[in-house]
């Protein structure tokens, strides 16, 4: 494809993808989108990669989420190659991107990763820096908050050795959230810049959870 006809390409992904998520939960709309596509732009600079998988990826990764979808995990993937399909993108680039969306997400249960590519890497890691930080906390707690969870309860311990299934379908509180996966993912970066970035990130929900709990237990 010439310059021209990815610059097409990506402007009628993301109206795909804008019309896709216009009703969005407020974690998982256009905007969380926007900030993965940038971070993984971000990222990509300094590897080397296929850029237009990588972008195609980023903005593909979660038009069909699971957690919205009754948990099933073949409808996304198969919305994206359907626009792709219609793109006339080419087979290699489309199944790369398919792969992507199918392995990207932190599933829980200690799942292993049956795909590894450079470009996932990289928008597994921007996806996963939007999952941490100031804005892994507002997006914990305004899903927590479409979910009607509770904020914390003190006799509700976080479960580490969840399997696949019981993360999927946990009603936690949300400060529960934070060791069964925002905690943890800091060490699961792939990249050099990725790992820079989580560890600053990292340190804020440190900071963030040692108020909260003084907040909770009235230490002024």
């Amino acid at each position: 494809m010439n310059k021209t006809q990815v610059q097409i390409l990506i402007t009628n992904t993301i109206a795909f993808v804008k019309q896709i998520l216009k009703n969005a939960e407020g974690g998982h709309d256009w905007f969380h989108i926007e900030r993965v596509y940038k971070n993984s732009c971000l990222i990509a600079e300094n590897e080397k990669c296929d850029i237009l998988v990588v972008q195609l990826g980023a903005l593909l990764h979660d038009i069909g989420d699971s957690k919205f979808q009754n948990g099933d995990e073949r409808i996304g993937p198969s919305m994206a190659r359907d626009f792709l399909e219609k793109e006339m993108v080419a087979e290699n680039i489309r199944e790369h991107v398919i792969k992507i969306i199918e392995n990207i997400s932190f599933k829980g249960g200690h799942a292993k990763q049956v795909f590894r590519s450079k470009e996932l890497d990289i928008v597994q890691d921007a996806d996963r820096l939007d999952a941490i930080g100031a804005m892994g906390i507002a997006r914990a707690f305004n899903y927590g908050g479409f979910k009607n969870r509770k904020l914390y309860d003190p006799e509700m311990t976080p479960n580490l050795n969840f399997t696949k299934e019981e993360y999927k379908n946990s009603t936690a509180p949300t400060i529960n959230h934070f060791y069964e996966k925002l905690l943890l993912l800091k060490d699961k970066m792939n990249t050099e810049t990725g790992k820079k970035l989580a560890a600053k990130r990292h340190l804020f929900m440190e900071q963030f959870l040692k108020q909260f709990y003084n907040e909770w237990d009235g230490i002024l």
